[in-house]
C-alpha cells in the first residue's frame, strides 16, 4: 500500500507534470509504490490539464527520396534482332481436376467452377453429393438446367383476377 499523496509529494507532482513528464516518468521519481495510475487520477482530480510540453514520444522525420542520377539520353538504337525460339514443351498440370461422368460423384471439395451443381440426396446424410457433370449454361447440366429452368406459363386474364381476388 503506498504512504499517500502528502503535500510534498502533490507538489512534486504539479512540477513534475507541468514540465511535460509522463505519467510514468513522475509514478517512477516519486517511488514509494506509486503507479502510473495512480498519477493520472491524481492529475484528474487536481485539474492539471494544461502541459509545458506534450509528452509524445519523437516522430521519425520526413526524409525525401534520394534524388535520381540523370540518365544520360542517346539516340536510339536499331531494332534488334528476334532470334526465333524453339516452343518449351507445356507443363502438365500438377493436379488434374477430375471430370466426373457419372451423376452425383462430386463432393463439395471436388466440386469445381464448370461442374453441374444440381445436389443430389439429402444434405444432413453422408452420401450426399452434387451431379458434378459438365455444366452448359448457368452451373446445371443440360438435363438439370431443363428442371430448373422451366418457361414461366402465361395466365389469362380470369387467372389474375382470380388471383387477385384473394387480396380484395
Amino acid at each position: 500500500m503506498t504512504a499517500g499523496w502528502t503535500e510534498d509529494r502533490v507538489g512534486a507532482l504539479k512540477k513534475l507534470w507541468l514540465e511535460g513528464q509522463s505519467a510514468s516518468q513522475i509514478a517512477k521519481q516519486l517511488g514509494g509504490g506509486v503507479t502510473r495510475n495512480a498519477v493520472i487520477g491524481k492529475v484528474h482530480r487536481l485539474g492539471l490539464s494544461g502541459r509545458a510540453a506534450p509528452s509524445q514520444p519523437a516522430r521519425a522525420t520526413f526524409r525525401p527520396a534520394r534524388p535520381r542520377p540523370a540518365q544520360p539520353t542517346q539516340a536510339p538504337s536499331a531494332p534488334r534482332r528476334i532470334e526465333a525460339v524453339q516452343p518449351r514443351p507445356a507443363a502438365a498440370p500438377s493436379v488434374p481436376a477430375p471430370m466426373p461422368d457419372l451423376p452425383g460423384t462430386a463432393t463439395v471439395m471436388t466440386l469445381g467452377a464448370h461442374m453441374c451443381k444440381w445436389p443430389i440426396g439429402d444434405p444432413s446424410s453422408t452420401e450426399f453429393s452434387f451431379c458434378g457433370r459438365r455444366a452448359s449454361e448457368g452451373v446445371y447440366c443440360v438435363e438439370h438446367a431443363r428442371v430448373a429452368y422451366q418457361p414461366q406459363v402465361k395466365r389469362g386474364a380470369t387467372d389474375l383476377a382470380r388471383s387477385l381476388r384473394r387480396y380484395i
